[in-house]
């Protein structure tokens, strides 16, 4: 089959399956596997050139709504009569849902149910480590930093503190995300700050973005390596490379 995945979360999913061969072409932010390094890019995932995607006469086109905006390429794709199927996972139980769906839908469901298997062992390994390490540390996600935004209970992300023995500390409000202040995080005494910035490279982010913030001393972090800057790629897609992230949360906050 010829198969287009038109953001980075749906390629992951192709990737953990194994069947990036399978793909002719990606969004521009698409970057993992290695393996898709040489494919046709098509445009961000958010202003993807259908015409490009036409082009390449596709079997199949994995869509996603996992972003604002995304409902467009969905409308083109509708209007265009091209066919895909669209991904829009919440959950870790969704993401393990749509690794079977898509190998479904690519005729490989065998590889499908294998591959939720896997990641079904790899989730509860870390759960099963959590269990036996005590003191849950309250972590502080943020997302973006002006204005600031952080994950509410209804995000993968509660999960995967929850999976590594921490609480995310935003986790009492029932959204997906919150757009707060500095004041209300301070005020909810996180003993780790996760900072993963949606499309910002770790190595573009400083500590002392954080330190110099009105008020930080009141944390009473005891040292700065309390401030964790993260692979945004790691946490920040609803793909299964967020396993990746939780296994290098458990060894940071433990």
């Amino acid at each position: 089959m010829r198969v287009i995945s038109l953001c980075p979360s749906n390629t992951e999913i192709i990737g953990y399956l194994g069947l990036t061969r399978l793909l002719v072409g990606v969004d521009d932010f698409s970057d993992w596997p290695a393996s898709i390094s040489g494919l046709p890019r098509l445009g961000p995932d958010l202003s993807i050139n259908m015409d490009l995607v036409e082009q390449l006469k596709p079997d199949m086109v994995l869509a996603s709504l996992s972003v604002p905006g995304m409902e467009k390429n969905v409308a083109a794709l509708v209007e265009r009569g091209i066919p895909h199927i669209v991904l829009n996972p919440q959950s870790l139980p969704d993401i393990e849902q749509d690794l079977i769906k898509t190998a479904e839908i690519l005729g490989v469901a065998e590889r499908g149910l294998q591959a939720s298997k896997e990641f079904r062992l790899r989730l509860n390994a870390v759960k099963q480590q959590s269990e036996n390490s005590g003191r849950k540390p309250r972590l502080y996600w943020e997302w973006w930093p002006k204005p600031i935004f952080t994950p509410g209970k209804i995000n993968w992300l509660t999960e995967i503190s929850e999976a590594a023995g921490g609480v995310n500390v935003f986790a009492d409000i029932e959204l997906a995300s919150i757009q707060t202040d500095w004041e209300d995080v301070l005020n909810r005494k996180p003993d780790f700050i996760c900072l993963a910035w949606v499309g910002v490279r770790k190595e573009k982010v400083q500590k002392s973005i954080i330190t110099k913030r009105p008020g930080y001393q009141r944390l009473n972090l005891p040292t700065e390596s309390r401030i964790l800057i993260l692979e945004e790629e790691l946490y920040c897609r609803p793909s299964p490379r967020l396993l990746d992230g939780l296994e290098q949360l458990f060894r940071l906050i433990h």
